[in-house]
């Protein structure tokens, strides 16, 4: 009889962590401080920026990103926005490319971000995570303010 009822108590205890840890939300890959290798990176039509450092971090379906970048003539750019991964437009504060942005989720390693000033969508970045989560590649395609194509593949190293 003893047996059996610690039996049965251990059995609930194991039953209830997995029930725990199966509630526990994974941090999403994405979340992280990112540095731009500038050297495994190309610009089409360049120049490329001097350096950029970004800090994304997961908010309720969907992510905040704050990030610093200088540019290749020396500005120093400082912009940041949240937004839901929900397709619809967010404000971006202070980027002088873009005015607004919004994210899907693709799927655990894939997020797809469009880019627009004045309503018009300017650029669509494809941001691919590697599954260890040291590594992601964004694809950047679009037309500048001037209206010159935009193809620009960037990779990230997580810091």
């Amino acid at each position: 009889m003893r047996r059996s009822f610690l039996f049965l108590v251990l059995s609930l205890f194991v039953l209830c962590s997995i029930g725990g840890f199966a509630q526990t939300p994974a941090r999403p890959v994405f979340a992280a401080t990112w540095k731009l290798n500038a050297a495994k990176s190309t610009y089409s039509p360049g120049p490329a920026p001097k350096s950029q450092l970004a800090t994304l971090a997961a908010v309720t379906n969907g992510m905040s990103v704050v990030s610093d970048r200088v540019d290749a003539d020396g500005q120093k750019v400082h912009f940041e926005w949240t937004a839901m991964f929900d397709g619809k437009d967010y404000p971006v504060k202070g980027d002088p490319s873009r005015d607004t942005v919004s994210i899907k989720k693709i799927d655990d390693y894939n997020i797809e971000i469009t880019n627009k000033k004045g309503g018009k969508v300017t650029t669509t970045i494809k941001a691919s995570y590697e599954k260890d989560g040291k590594h992601r590649v964004e694809t950047v395609t679009g037309k500048s303010a001037q209206g010159q194509a935009i193809k620009n593949v960037t990779s990230w190293d997580r810091q």
